[in-house]
């Protein structure tokens, strides 16, 4: 059923919601206000906010279909879904205005579920063309120190590595650009513990070096681990807000919007 927001009615909360927003008051480095989007008709997205601080790695949650994905493409200012209302900053710029290639030369990188490694390029000229216009980030000899893996494999072509190698190369790619956030969507998606150990290595790494990092994973476990701090979206809104520690701790809230 095709959900609009103006038949959208006030629902009873578990006593969880008051931790809903309650970051969403202090100074951050990237910012949704009151975001709300549509794919057509379907209100996906309904009036998210939160704050991410700077070198902070916030894992956004929920069940299956509770629009993390759908605030993740939002946020990267992608056509769908389509944001109506709401605002979207980084670093005191807003971004909310701006196309998504505009959002991305202000520093905000979409690594997506499905990767995007173009066929037909080596892993070297993926990197490349990540770099073929302003502004460019890492180096690839950065990129090479970071991802050793990479480098050994520099010649394949992208598309034959294997699915932790291309979920390096991904990561690997948004660096490659002028970052500031990196956006993750499911990462961990079908790869091995042992790769998923590596790219959370990677990933703590990243945040050494001052990128901010926000994080849509099913595997909430490990995402909470590898968290600063959590955000729980059901049927796109936001009902929880805080600690990822917190979301650890509290069996009750993890069965309630994680089923775990």
């Amino acid at each position: 059923m095709v959900v609009t927001e103006d038949q959208l009615t006030t629902r009873e909360r578990p006593d969880f919601s008051r931790h809903a927003n309650q970051a969403a008051t202090a100074p951050a480095y990237f910012s949704c206000w009151d975001v709300h989007a549509y794919y057509g008709e379907s209100y996906i997205v309904q009036g998210v906010s939160f704050n991410v601080h700077e070198g902070e790695i916030l894992a956004l949650l929920g069940r299956n279909g509770a629009g993390k994905t759908s605030t993740l493409r939002a946020l990267a200012r992608l056509a769908d879904p389509e944001v109506k209302r709401g605002e979207i900053w980084l670093d005191h710029k807003p971004l909310h205005d701006m196309a998504s290639h505009e959002a991305a030369a202000s520093g905000l990188q979409l690594v997506p579920e499905d990767r995007r490694i173009i066929a037909g390029l080596t892993v070297e000229e993926n990197l490349q063309l990540a770099q073929i216009a302003p502004p460019i980030g890492w180096s690839l000899e950065r990129i090479y120190e970071l991802f050793p893996r990479l480098g050994e494999r520099r010649r394949q072509e992208g598309v034959t590595l294997s699915g932790g190698e291309q979920q390096m190369l991904a990561i690997a790619r948004a660096l490659a650009r002028n970052i500031k956030v990196l956006l993750l969507d499911e990462p961990y998606e079908g790869l091995a513990p042992v790769i998923v150990d590596e790219i959370e290595k990677t990933l703590n790494i990243i945040k050494e070096q001052g990128i901010t990092t926000v994080i849509v994973e099913q595997n909430a476990i490990r995402a909470l681990m590898l968290a600063d701090r959590a955000v729980i979206l059901d049927t796109g809104t936001v009902v929880f807000d805080g600690t990822a520690q917190e979301v650890l701790d509290d069996e009750a809230l993890r069965a309630e919007y994680l089923a775990i």
